[in-house]
């Protein structure tokens, strides 16, 4: 109760600005109409007070909800909110707490991981069988709700993805009753814990049972790339040039073999070797691949967790229905995409993907994509789609309205800066535009080697691209006009939020700049982690910003920014706090299971 106590802080206080069966007397709050003034105009300054008979022409009322019938309907005898409560803790438990555990364990193969999965499966059937309870006793409240069809999706997606665990664990299963040793420590080693038999030799266990290590990496390649950051004279780097060369030519005559001299066998076998070879590094890309893309969707549920949280919302408090739903719908995804960016970056400040070199350190491998390039990505997809999802809602011929141009440019931009952000993140481009240096010098080859050497910047990634976009959509968005003060205010305020991200992002380039990193381990810029709290803070403010519940808010006199403001950053804390639990949990678990390494300290 006490891990999911926010979260319905959270829901009772979007509950509690949006009373569905509340209709104020008209003239509880008037205004007088100004003259050529409709409810979405651009012009003039915004009102101060709410006009509920302009409200009532743009919007009709908003029809019972369950929370009305639950809480706040007189004489009304079939009250269960008791229900409703329990299915929100139990599912709150499953996803956020049950579900991310167990995914840290499973990173570690730790045989504690089925005691997760049992205890998520669980948490899901109380959640459901209290929820499925409720409906039977409950009239339906909201038509055309899709929560629990969703949220039976999400669960299926779990049970699929469970499914791998299930055939390894039935598989492991058969061989013991197979095998002469029955005992139950030879059950518990073999079917729980995935060990080994020795007399079975080695086996394929799946490929969800274990995860790369988070610190694997090629020593010969981190020497030189130390010799790279330490080539201060001419001496240094003729010896990191000689030590390239003689790694090339040794690697050369190993895979090609002798070419005078060879006897046919010889030959043979030599090719026989390399196919074989590529044949293991082949499967070995495919099996990774394969784990990279179960690893994605397992987290994917966190995700689809909160999105079933925010659907949950809505649907008990009776929001998002009608001519508001479109509107509603594109703050809460918005807002809920900058919600768990700013998580996700919070997390790499924590150390989490450091062995992607994620986590503003150097990449172990140095054979996957660099997080900005994701970013730019993501950004660029973002842009695609919401380019032509503006005009949702409007019929053919309508013309452009001042709104829909400025969403329409905003996605413009996205998916243009987010191509951009891409091409700077290319290393084939790179490369291309290197070569136009060595093309346009006469004398290149008289160059000191020092003078051709890749600068130290090369290391890092120093993509403002995606705080830039960021940071403009805030700006744009704190001006964004609004037909009530309170609404600009709202606007206004994770706006600013959002341009705090991009200013913050910008100054972690700037230091890490002057300092790229130069180990493996995580760097933890502190304007990483500023910046991931403004833009989750800001994500959660933009789903509070929505036409829906600032009117609510204005109704029940609640139209005060601090009160909205103070309830994001508290939530945001409850999420870090939460966020640090699991990294930090992960961290441990893995210090108790694997070999402890020690670092060695700078000279």
């Amino acid at each position: 109760m006490r891990v999911s106590s926010p979260i319905f802080f959270a829901l009772s206080f979007v509950l509690l600005i949006v009373n569905a069966d509340y209709q104020p007397p008209l003239n509880r709050r008037s205004l007088s109409q100004r003259d050529g003034h409709s409810h979405h105009a651009h012009k003039g300054a915004p009102l101060l007070v709410l006009n509920e008979t302009e409200v009532t022409m743009h919007h009709a009322p908003t029809p019972p909800s369950y929370y009305t019938i639950d809480w706040e309907e007189e004489g009304y005898q079939s009250r269960y909110p008791g229900l409703m409560i329990f299915h929100g803790i139990f599912m709150s438990l499953a996803f956020f707490v049950a579900l991310p555990i167990g995914i840290a364990l499973r990173s570690v193969n730790h045989a504690a991981h089925y005691m997760a999965t049992l205890a998520f499966y669980g948490c899901c059937a109380l959640g459901c069988f209290a929820s499925g309870l409720y409906r039977k006793v409950t009239p339906n409240m909201y038509e055309g709700a899709v929560h629990s069809k969703q949220g039976y999706v999400v669960i299926l997606a779990a049970v699929s993805l469970s499914a791998l665990d299930i055939f390894t664990t039935i598989r492991r299963i058969i061989d013991f009753c197979r095998g002469p040793d029955k005992s139950f420590k030879s059950f518990w080693r073999y079917v729980v814990k995935k060990e080994v038999r020795l007399e079975a030799g080695p086996e394929y266990s799946g490929i969800v049972t274990e995860e790369p290590e988070e610190y694997e990496f090629n020593r010969e390649s981190v020497e030189l790339q130390e010799v790279c950051l330490n080539n201060a004279s001419e001496q240094r780097t003729e010896q990191w040039a000689n030590a390239v060369h003689h790694h090339r030519r040794h690697y050369s005559l190993a895979s090609e073999g002798t070419l005078l001299g060879s006897s046919p066998r010889h030959s043979q076998d030599t090719f026989q070797n390399a196919k074989a070879r590529r044949i293991l590094a082949h499967s070995g890309r495919l099996r990774q691949l394969a784990k990279g893309t179960f690893a994605v969707l397992e987290r994917a549920l966190v995700m689809a967790g909160f999105a079933q949280l925010l659907l949950g919302i809505v649907t008990y408090s009776g929001g998002c229905r009608s001519n508001y739903q479109n509107g509603c719908l594109a703050h809460l995804i918005k807002g809920g995409i900058f919600w768990c960016y700013g998580l996700l970056t919070f997390a790499r400040f924590l150390g989490s993907f450091a062995d992607l070199g994620w986590a503003w350190n150097l990449s172990p491998s140095g054979n996957f994509y660099t997080a900005e390039f994701t970013e730019s990505f993501v950004i660029f997809l973002y842009g695609l789609t919401n380019t032509w999802m503006e005009r949702f809602g409007a019929k053919a011929g309508d013309p452009f309205t001042t709104k829909q141009i400025q969403h329409i440019s905003i996605a413009v931009m996205f998916c243009f800066a987010g191509l951009v952000g891409m091409g700077i993140e290319s290393k084939r481009i790179r490369n291309w535009l290197a070569s136009s240096t060595f093309a346009s010098s006469t004398h290149a080859e008289d160059m000191p080697r020092e003078a051709v050497v890749e600068p130290l910047s090369y290391m890092g990634s120093f993509n403002p691209f995606p705080a830039l976009v960021i940071g403009v959509t805030g700006a744009a968005m704190a001006a964004h006009a609004q037909t009530y003060l309170f609404q600009v205010q709202i606007h206004a305020l994770w706006g600013n939020l959002l341009v705090a991200f991009g200013v913050l992002r910008c100054l972690t380039y700037f230091f890490l700049w002057l300092g790229p990193p130069r180990s493996i381990l995580p760097s933890r810029p502190p304007t990483e982690a500023l910046g991931s709290f403004f833009l989750a803070c800001g994500g959660l403010v933009f789903m509070f910003s929505t036409e829906e519940v600032t009117i609510a808010a204005m109704r029940r006199g609640r139209d005060d920014v601090m009160m909205f403001l103070n309830v994001a950053v508290a939530l945001t804390c409850f999420a870090f706090c939460w966020t640090l639990f699991v990294v930090g949990f992960k961290g441990w678990v893995k210090s108790r299971t694997q070999v402890a390494v020690t670092y060695r300290n700078a000279a």
